[in-house]
């Protein structure tokens, strides 16, 4: 989804900021693209998707049976019926309190060591079964890894998430 009010700094798709510079798309075309595909899931993500109202978009798309995640800052109220919700959290603009509950897995991006801490914080505030995951900042990946490796051996209720779409060179 186009638009994005957070301004994360290691942001790999600072195109998606701006809405007006992408094209709007109806629903039904959307689900004609899918349908074309072996599509089973679709996860919606941006820029910040929950800028928008996403109630008739995943109504239209479980009617086709599709499973709907969304992965999103929680900064905007939480529209949309999910079936997953990945919350990635941002020091930028923080998550909205209603959001953190719902949260089925909370992926913080550690782009420096204050991040652990920002990131045992907003543990405390998801479901206890909520999966926790740590992600090191890609342009900082060889100097971050490391460190969120010995953190999640000392503290093994997170587990390391990696952009392999980058790794294997995939856009």
């Amino acid at each position: 989804m186009a638009g994005c009010d957070v301004g994360c700094v290691w942001c790999d798709v600072k195109d998606s900021w701006d809405t007006s510079k992408h094209e709007k798309l109806a629903i039904g075309n959307l689900q004609l693209a899918i349908k074309e595909t072996s599509a089973r899931l679709v996860v919606i993500t941006g820029g910040e998707p929950l800028m928008h109202n996403l109630d008739a978009l995943t109504n239209a798309l479980q009617q086709q049976g599709l499973q709907t995640n969304i992965e999103t800052s929680g900064s905007h109220p939480l529209s949309g019926k999910w079936d997953w919700i990945c919350l990635s959290p941002k020091k930028f603009k923080a998550p909205l309190p209603e959001i953190l509950p719902l949260a089925n897995e909370l992926k913080i991006v550690v782009f420096n060591k204050s991040d652990f801490d920002w990131a045992e914080k907003h543990a405390t505030l998801v479901s206890p079964d909520c999966k926790l995951y740590l992600q090191p900042e890609w342009d900082k990946a060889a100097e971050t890894t490391p460190s969120i490796v010995e953190y999640i051996k000392a503290n093994p209720k997170w587990e390391l998430s990696l952009q392999l779409h980058k790794y294997i060179n995939v856009p």
